[in-house]
């Protein structure tokens, strides 16, 4: 397999034209990633990820923010609109762990049957009383343990109906006071007090993909999580994750300088991949030009994800649906 250029792009609209097509034939990103602007009807979406593999030539993994709540690309009547996760895990109580897996099941399913096959989920960051609104109801609980269990629930749902899990804020986003979309989140709290937080990643460290926070830790160092090597060191031995690492949106305030300049740093501190999900397309192709192809252990790892895909196990929907009411 020939090398992949280390990003994972959005698109402009509802189809490609003929000069993303050409981009995207001669960079040959890992993967893509849709948005509510891709989405109209079920025959629109599954042509526009049959339109976005052929331009690769290979199944690239695309991908989708369909958590719930606030948080979903994909809605009704196209398919089922969903609680916030939070709310739906104290709905659950102490059935919270089915009712994630069943819901994550059938949004497998919903995925699958568009031609979506990766799910920006679970999100184990812990949540706290100061964790800014924007994530909050997004999470899972307050519980490290728990929010482990919850996410491991999630992560089985989505592989068992053949969509890959994203684990998500790497190493822990519940502690930022502020957006990270307009702003950098800095945590204060020292290495020890951060172990809670680390705790859930830990726990969902085999899993095949993981994005990073925007945040700065700085017990561990001054530059926000993506663009630091000694966090992205600390990732991959102090919370063993061996999956492929992405950034989250290289676009987000959280990060000084141009685009394709974040994206650089981001691939010197040791991500595998760039997630560039807004901008126009000379942004995405001055992307493309400042961190070019994958090192050699990011294709490894882009490799393994690939190999590791798996089918759909046969399921009875509705009844899992009918399960998901009652609980």
């Amino acid at each position: 397999m020939s090398g992949f250029c280390a990003a994972i792009f959005g698109c402009d609209g509802l189809r490609l034209s003929e000069e993303e097509k050409q981009f995207f034939e001669d960079v040959q990103p890992f993967g893509f990633i849709l948005f509510a602007r891709n989405i109209d009807t079920a025959d629109q979406v599954k042509a526009l990820c049959a339109e976005l593999r052929a331009t690769v030539g290979h199944e690239a993994p695309i991908l989708i923010d369909q958590e719930g709540g606030r948080v979903q690309r994909l809605r009704a009547p196209l398919v089922r609109d969903w609680l916030p996760p939070l709310v739906q895990v104290m709905q659950a109580g102490e059935k919270a762990e089915r009712a994630m897996y069943l819901r994550y099941r059938l949004i497998a399913h919903e995925l699958m049957a568009l031609g979506i096959d990766a799910n920006c989920a679970p999100m184990v960051d812990v949540a706290r009383d100061e964790t800014h609104p924007f994530l909050k109801n997004r999470c899972y609980g307050a519980d490290p343990a728990s929010v482990a269990r919850i996410g491991r629930a999630v992560a089985e749902g989505l592989w068992d109906g053949g969509v890959y899990p994203i684990l998500k804020h790497m190493p822990g986003h519940g502690r930022a006071v502020v957006d990270s979309h307009k702003e950098p989140p800095r945590v204060t709290a020292s290495q020890a007090d951060l172990e809670g937080d680390f705790a859930p990643f830990r726990a969902l460290n085999d899993m095949p993909m993981g994005m990073t926070a925007h945040i700065v830790f700085e017990a561990l160092d001054d530059r926000p999580a993506t663009i630091s090597d000694k966090m992205m060191r600390f990732m991959r031995h102090d919370i063993g994750f061996g999956g492929l690492i992405m950034t989250d949106d290289i676009g987000m305030e959280a990060l000084n300088g141009t685009v394709d300049q974040r994206a650089k740093a981001a691939i010197e501190a040791g991500c595998d991949v760039i997630l560039h999900c807004n901008g126009s397309l000379a942004e995405r192709k001055a992307v493309a030009e400042a961190i070019g192809a994958m090192t050699p252990a990011a294709q490894a790892r882009s490799e393994a994800v690939l190999a590791a895909r798996r089918a759909p196990k046969p399921v009875d929907i509705e009844a899992l649906a009918e399960e998901l009411k009652a609980l």
